[in-house]
């Protein structure tokens, strides 16, 4: 009775995670009684099903009494995901604090005490904003996930021919992947954040000696913005992937939309005339790391101007790829 199948899967999608195996158990228990009553020893025919399933209701009204109650800020069916995106947030978040005061420590070991005061300061500042901000994102895709046909007008009468089929196990997204994501993309953020000045290249002589970094200290706050944004707009994106667990055209086109917003963002980001480090080439020099004139002065110096170049097409072809791969696994029946 794939019919069947169809429904409990629809009605278990809106329960949260742990109640799910239980209560399928339970509504196919109460849909076969049902159809037993309905037709005895003969056979069950699809018109049969349907009866039944209209009788239980849609989806959502099944969902909704399992529930008990219909307000919530955030509802069971994002609760779970919610959960797992904020301790997610929130774990990494302090793992790239704690990995910036270590590197502050062991580049500037005498000033310990002030890094870790800055530590303690920037959990506490940013812990909130965190939680706020994860909040928001999954009460706005309540609110409009949560609004229905009814409250504009065009409800539909509710029929079991329009059940989605059960995807195929090859368009579901693995919750690693996007959890992997997430955690990436946090703690590149803290670290453009609170210590860009440490992207760079670590220069040793025995012992630590300096940082050369790759980007502009003296303009780079006014990147700052920006890149914060970039990084929120591909956490939401692994959010929702994390939150609809399959791959479907509608998440495929808010992936294409997303990726093609980063592109244009890291593009102007990168290609400006303050990004970069201008004395780069100059304090490697200095720094020991090479001597102006060499091969390897030559060498380092053509990779450091075609950076950019490479950025932007490695960018562009994961990002091409991260879509592609969207579209051929949304479109498996």
């Amino acid at each position: 009775m794939e019919m069947v199948d169809r429904y409990i899967y629809a009605v278990t999608q809106k329960l949260p995670q742990s109640q799910r195996e239980d209560i399928a158990i339970e509504l196919r228990g109460l849909i076969e009684d049902m159809l037993e009553e309905r037709v005895g020893n003969g056979e069950i025919k699809q018109n049969d099903v349907e009866e039944v399933l209209l009788e239980l209701g849609s989806p959502k009204e099944m969902a909704q009494k399992y529930r008990g109650t219909k307000k919530y800020l955030i509802g069971p069916e994002l609760y779970d995901t919610f959960l797992i995106v904020l301790k997610i947030v929130l774990i990494s978040m302090g793992a790239g604090l704690g990995i910036v005061f270590v590197i502050q420590s062991i580049v500037n070991p005498v000033e310990i005490l002030d890094h870790f005061v800055g530590f303690i300061v920037a959990l506490v500042t940013s812990i909130p904003q965190a939680v706020g901000w994860v909040t928001l994102v999954f009460a706005i895709t309540e609110y409009y996930g949560g609004v229905k046909t009814k409250d504009l007008g065009l409800e539909k009468t509710w029929h079991p021919s329009m059940l989605s089929v059960v995807p195929d196990p090859k368009r579901r997204i693995k919750r690693s992947e996007p959890i992997v994501a997430i955690i990436f993309y946090v703690i590149v953020m803290v670290w453009f954040a609170f210590s860009s000045d440490f992207l760079g290249v670590y220069v040793f002589d025995g012992e630590f000696k300096e940082v050369v970094p790759f980007l502009n200290e003296d303009t780079f706050s006014q990147y700052m913005p920006f890149v914060l944004l970039l990084f929120a707009i591909f956490i939401v994106k692994e959010c929702l992937k994390l939150i609809t667990g399959k791959w479907t055209m509608k998440l495929m086109g808010y992936t294409v939309l997303i990726n093609l917003i980063g592109i244009v963002v890291v593009s102007y980001l990168i290609t400006g005339d303050n990004f970069w480090n201008p004395t780069f080439m100059s304090g490697l020099v200095q720094a020991g790391v090479v001597e102006e004139g060499t091969k390897g002065y030559n060498t380092v110096e053509t990779i450091w101007e075609n950076s950019t170049r490479i950025i932007v097409i490695l960018l562009i072809v994961g990002l091409i790829w991260d879509s592609v791969e969207g579209f051929i696994r949304a479109r498996k029946k």
